[in-house]
Order: C-alpha cells, then structure tokens, then sequence
C-alpha cells in the first residue's frame, strides 16, 4: 500500500464510528480551544506591554540613581541621611516611598565618563499646580518630561520636540474637553498657561504651546508631556528663592548608552562606579512575569483536558482495532509488514488530533476576536491599542503540532497493539 492510500485508508477508517470519533474529537477540541485563547491572551498583552515600552523609552536609554546604603523600603526607623531624596516612587507598603541618595552635578560628570553611555541628562522634579486654556478653567495636573528616545501615543498632533527652545506641551486625551477644546485637533496649536509655586508659596505661571494630544495608556490621565525647555522653564520657576547650592539635586539621571553598547555591562560599569541603572523593560519586567505566569496556569488547565482526551483516543483506536481484527489479519496476510499497519493506526490518531485542534483554533479564533473587540470598545476603551485577545500564526501552528504530538503517542499502544496481530489467529477472530 502506498503513503497516499495508506493516508486516505486512515482519513476513511476514521469515521467508520461516527458517533465515537466525533465525541474523542471534541474532548481534544476543548483543550486546543483553552490553549489557542491562553496562547491569544498572553500575545495580546505582551503586545501592548512593548508598545507602551517604546511609548515610554528607548531600549538604550537608562535611569540611573545613586546607590543607596539601604536597598530596602522599609517602615520601620531610619537613620537621617540629610544627602537622601525621594524618588517619588512606591516601595513597600502603601504609604510608603523609596529614597535615593541625591546625584550632584558632579554625578553627573562621573556618570558620562562611565563605559558605554554617551549622554547623561538629570531628571528634575516639577510639581504643576493647574494647566488652563485660554478662557478656561485651571485643571490639576501632573508633569511628565520625555524619556530618551520615548515616542508618546499621540491621538492628534505630535510630540514636544526635545530638541527645541519653544517651551511646548502634549496635553492627554482625559483634559481636551474639560479644558474647553472642542476635540483634540482643537487643542493643537493652542496656547496653555501652566502654575508652579516656589517655596515661599509665590505661585508663578508659564506659557507653552500645545503640540499634541496624547492617548491614554499605563500612565496617569492628567499627565502633561513636556519638552525640556518647558521642563527647565517650569524647574526654574519652582525653585525661585532657592539658594544655588541646594539646586544641584536630582533623583536620578537619564542616561543613553554608546550605539552598540551590551546593556549588562553598562549597568555592571555603574555599579562598580556606585550606580544603578535600571530600563523600561525593568521597570515592566515583573508585570510581564505575571502575566506570562497567569497564562501558564491555564495552559496548564488546556493540557490536562488534552491528557484527558488522549484517553479517548486510547480507547477509540482499542475498540476499533478490536473490531477489525479479522481485516488487520487479512492486511497481513496479503504482505502489509507490522510496520505499515502501525503506520495506518497512527495516521488515524493524528488525523483525529488535526481534526480536533483544527476545529478549536478556528473557534477560539473567532470567538476571541470577537470578544476583544467588544471588550476594546466598553471595559478597556480607555486603553486604546489594546487587542486583550491577538494571535500569533506561528503560536497556532506549534498549538496544532503538538495536540498532534499527543494524539500519535495516544495512538501508539493500539497501532502497536495492532501491528503485532498474528495474521492465522486474527483471522480465526469471531
């Protein structure tokens, strides 16, 4: 018998028990329906995470801090350190922040002497009291500068341009119309007036010209994107009265590294010089961790419902074999070597596997578009970009090879079962 007929022998066998074979396919289904969503969902996500990478900084870019004597937040007592400063972010506990020993403009100079970075900038700390339209009124706000080589999600407009003297402004989506714009192309184009208050409690205000509107993502709703210039202009006007010395203080500095630099060694170069460097991708590392985590748990579910399945086609082939006995003695009788006839049991245990991944691909496929469209346009439509459900052709293919996988090995107890039928006693078989 040749390949092909032995291929179509099995593809007809297989349905000689219509009823038994449909329900071991829809076992193997519901696993290759669970695997093809979980697959989807970790795809969907992972995407949107590197796009609100890129949107927050380049992959080369580096905020660095001052090392710390005391890595750890903690709540309890600490010793004052009057070079501490904080670094505005949550370590620990709610209420609790992390602090950083303060970079000078001496740091500064130390860390762009360090391998492999090629531009050091400090990250000033700007606290905006209201931004206002023209005619309009003032709205809380918060200031957000440009990381290197970030590149906002802009719903209209574009983003400030760090390179230029012009104090400008990305106004998010949540202010356009509270503000008193009519839509985002509105807003582009138009001046805004942004309030700081000094120490002393003088509130100062400056103007910036709207370049751009962003979208909304991981970030707050009310967070302005400003350019340096406006950075500086608004760090200048908070800290007026501020003696000189006690300007030269920064949280943490954004570095760029040197084209081609290896991120371990950079940040292997500021430890040694008492730095920390940390990445986007850092920063979104443990996100990510979880999400992949979640999405093994339930692969892990989808494959236990393929282990259960296997038992069906165990069985499947068992009962089929023991029903044609008779046959499998006349296949061999007539030359079909043991080799052949595990091969035509195998085929069909494959067949039923493609059968049932097949099916639950193209289902999971439609049902989970279906969802996240309806899901990005009600629950997550304040996360634009956002496809929860996405998948990946390579991901679905690997997903139908290996339910395959488990079918054939399945299978192969009843083909080897079959294959070592002696022909005269399978012959006498009532």
């Amino acid at each position: 018998m040749k390949t092909l007929d032995l291929v179509s022998t099995a593809v007809a066998n297989t349905f000689r028990s219509k009823t038994r074979t449909i329900l071991t396919v829809l076992a193997i289904f519901v696993g290759a329906f669970t695997l093809t969503i979980t697959n989807g969902l970790g795809t969907g996500i992972n995407a949107f995470i590197d796009s609100t990478v890129s949107a927050m900084g380049a992959s080369d870019a580096l905020t660095v801090t001052k090392t710390s004597t005391d890595a750890t937040a903690s709540t309890a007592p600490q010793k004052y350190d009057p070079d501490a400063i904080s670094s505005g972010r949550q370590a620990g506990p709610p209420g609790t922040t992390s602090e950083v020993t303060a970079l000078t403009d001496q740091d500064i100079t130390e860390l762009a002497a360090v391998p492999g970075i090629a531009k050091v900038a400090p990250v000033t700390s700007v606290t905006i009291d209201y931004v206002q339209a023209p005619d309009g009124d003032p709205y809380v706000a918060r200031a957000g500068s440009l990381v290197a080589g970030q590149t906002p999600q802009m719903g209209a407009g574009v983003a400030p341009d760090d390179g230029s003297q012009a104090l400008q402004v990305a106004l998010p989506d949540a202010l356009v119309e509270p503000m008193g714009f009519a839509d985002a192309d509105a807003a582009v184009g138009a001046t805004v007036t942004i309030a700081v208050t000094d120490p002393v409690r003088t509130q100062h205000t400056v103007e910036a010209t709207v370049t751009g509107v962003t979208e909304e993502a991981f970030g707050s709703t009310t967070t302005l994107t400003t350019n340096a210039a406006l950075e500086d202009a608004l760090s200048a006007a908070q800290n007026t009265g501020v003696p000189a010395d006690q300007l030269d203080r920064y949280a943490s500095a954004s570095a760029t590294m040197t084209a081609g630099a290896n991120v371990t060694d950079v940040k292997a170069a500021l430890t040694d010089a008492g730095y920390t460097g940390t990445t986007v991708a850092d920063q979104l590392g443990t996100f990510e961790a979880v999400i992949n985590g979640i999405v093994l748990v339930l692969n892990a579910f989808a494959i236990i419902a393929l282990l259960a399945a296997s038992f069906g086609i165990v069985n499947t082939l068992l009962m089929s074999v023991q029903e044609r006995t008779r046959e499998i003695g006349l296949m061999k009788a007539m030359g079909m070597g043991s080799v052949r006839v595990f091969s035509l049991f195998s085929l069909e245990a494959i067949f039923i596997g493609l059968l049932g991944s097949a099916l639950g691909a193209v289902v999971a496929i439609g049902v989970g578009t279906a969802v996240s469209a309806q899901l990005a346009t009600s629950l997550f439509s304040d996360l634009p970009g956002l496809q929860l459900i996405a998948f990946d052709p390579v991901s679905i293919v690997v997903t139908t090879l290996a339910v395959m996988g488990i079918a054939f090995l399945a299978g192969t107890l009843p083909a080897a079962r079959a294959a070592r039928a002696d022909p005269v006693e399978s012959l006498r078989y009532e």
